[in-house]
């Protein structure tokens, strides 16, 4: 995305106070320009597009400015003006990338030693300095430790690090911060306004993401959005910069923790037959393991995650279908597959297929994080099995034979959950000294929770009571109570609970689930009571 495109150029900021989300360095710089004390080298350091250049620009207007406004320039004099325009003599841009040798250097160094023909200081702005040579570097050492009194440096560089100590400490620092996705968004709604362009929100908010904290490339992505004189919405941005957008991607994760190869084969096949870069796409995947990874470890998750309501509330969901085991074979398998995309461009359907499909089924893998999911997954089934809970194949495991299939379907039937509920109503109970709120019932749910998140859920407000030795009757929301008399393994999974805290076998344990009464019970009553 050029920098030289008409609408950024028409919207680039013409004073401090509209260099978006800067506000920290631009009032030092104003401060500075207020009071006369300018610095002689100023080094700006920041990713692309984030006010580096432009903040240059406008400190060569202010230092230079006739009549200037609260450390702002008034952009109506003639050295603001000449300088806008790009004529002014006594302001010189230097790209490093291109002249980076000691000639160049040289070169400046003789010019330094003239005063300014017209402005008040000559102001050497160098872009990109950290490609000049070792021998350009040590030629610029001595300029910038004793500068004239009339010139000022101003470097600018999006790699610090490969910048020499001595350059440094000769020059005033500033770090720009990326630009976060809402100042993107209403940046970008101020300019569509302006020029009559149709954008809508969700629009605006993947062209803000897909710049990743650049406005100078989010400004460029409207411009390309804005030929085609249509509504700019997060489908057709998706189209035109040649990725999906993050439903696309959602859907596919939740393909994958099903183990749903039509759908993930299908979206890959839209993906591709709409013209997108499957690497694009490839990369807001990781991004999304990431946000789903950052859901499943804090609380806090919205302080750190860049996504609409409706965006974290989906990811919360999806969150609660994996492991943080699985999480980590799935990263793992993405940035081993991106690495060889990259190397094998025209194999990049093909590479993503394929780790897919390994993605969906770690036996197909042996590396450690595959067998890390294996071995979650056998511990999960045996911990299943101890709490007399029936253990049906999980999406990973191989599907049975025809003949092991017609064995299974002749053996009896275990007794429904209902008929197990309406028997234990009708067995004599054993100790009834013990009846009352079960004390337990905290711990129960906790273990609820490690073997299936999703059923710990359903028992919000819900309150157990002992009426027999090992007798239970849990109180809770009609809808969630006929669901669990009507799931064997669901309602196993609270029986296999209670015995593991009772410290007896899930046989000599059984459990009743009953509506509560209306405002009956302890803790926040659900809203579900209402249907």
């Amino acid at each position: 995305m050029s920098e030289y495109r008409a609408l950024y150029r028409k919207w680039r900021p013409t004073d401090f106070d509209d260099v978006c989300g800067q506000d920290r360095i631009t009032d030092i710089l104003k401060y500075e320009v207020e009071v006369g004390k300018i610095s002689h080298a100023y080094l700006f350091c920041g990713s692309r597009g984030t006010g580096k250049t432009s903040c240059a620009k406008i400190l060569a207007k202010a230092v230079n400015c006739e009549r200037p406004r609260n450390g702002n320039p008034c952009n109506e004099c003639e050295a603001c003006r000449s300088i806008d325009a790009g004529i002014a003599t006594d302001v010189i841009e230097m790209d490093a990338a291109s002249n980076n040798g000691v000639d160049n250097v040289r070169s400046l160094k003789d010019e330094i030693s003239f005063t300014p023909a017209l402005l008040k200081y000559r102001v050497y702005i160098i872009d990109e300095v950290h490609m000049m040579s070792g021998a350009a570097f040590n030629a610029l050492l001595k300029t910038l430790e004793e500068p004239p009194a009339y010139v000022v440096f101003i470097l600018a560089t999006t790699e610090f690090n490969k910048l020499p100590t001595t350059i440094v400490s000769r020059c005033q620092r500033f770090d720009f911060r990326r630009i976060s996705s809402d100042v993107i968004v209403d940046r970008l709604m101020h300019i569509s306004r302006e020029e009559g362009i149709e954008l809508a929100d969700d629009g605006a908010r993947l062209i803000a993401r897909a710049s990743r904290g650049g406005l100078r490339d989010a400004v460029s992505l409207l411009e390309l959005c804005a030929g085609s004189k249509r509504l700019i919405d997060a489908p057709f941005v998706a189209e035109t910069i040649g990725t999906a957008d993050r439903e696309s991607a959602y859907s596919l994760i939740s393909a994958i923790a099903r183990s749903d190869y039509a759908t993930v084969y299908s979206i890959i096949r839209e993906i591709v037959m709409g013209s997108g870069d499957i690497s694009v796409f490839w990369q807001e995947l990781i991004d999304s393991y990431r946000d789903i990874m950052v859901v499943k470890n804090t609380d806090k998750a919205k302080a750190y995650l860049d996504l609409t309501e409706g965006e974290y509330e989906r990811v919360k969901g999806i969150a609660e279908e994996f492991t943080m085991a699985r999480l980590t074979y799935h990263t793992t398998v993405l940035e081993a597959a991106l690495g060889d995309m990259q190397r094998a461009v025209n194999s990049k359907r093909s590479i993503a297929e394929i780790a897919l499909t390994r993605m969906c089924n770690a036996r197909l893998m042996t590396t450690p994080e595959a067998l890390a999911v294996r071995v979650e997954e056998l511990e999960k089934q045996l911990s299943m099995i101890r709490m007399g809970v029936p253990v049906t194949p999980t999406a990973q495991a191989p599907a049975p034979t025809p003949a092991q299939e017609r064995e299974r379907q002749e053996e009896p039937k275990a007794p429904a959950a209902h008929e197990q509920t309406a028997v234990a109503k009708s067995a004599p109970e054993a100790k009834q000294q013990n009846a009352g709120v079960y004390s337990a019932w905290g711990a129960v749910l906790e273990r609820i929770a490690e073997i299936k998140k999703p059923l710990s859920s359903q028992f919000v407000g819900a309150v157990a009571h002992r009426t027999g030795e090992y007798s239970f009757v849990i109180k809770m929301n009609r809808f969630f109570a006929d669901r669990l008399k009507s799931s064997a393994q669901d309602s196993a999974i609270v029986r296999g609970a209670i015995a593991e805290a009772e410290g007896v076998s899930p046989d000599k344990v059984t459990v009743s689930f009953e509506p509560r009464e209306e405002g009956g019970g302890v803790g926040v009553r659900s809203d579900l009571d209402k249907i």
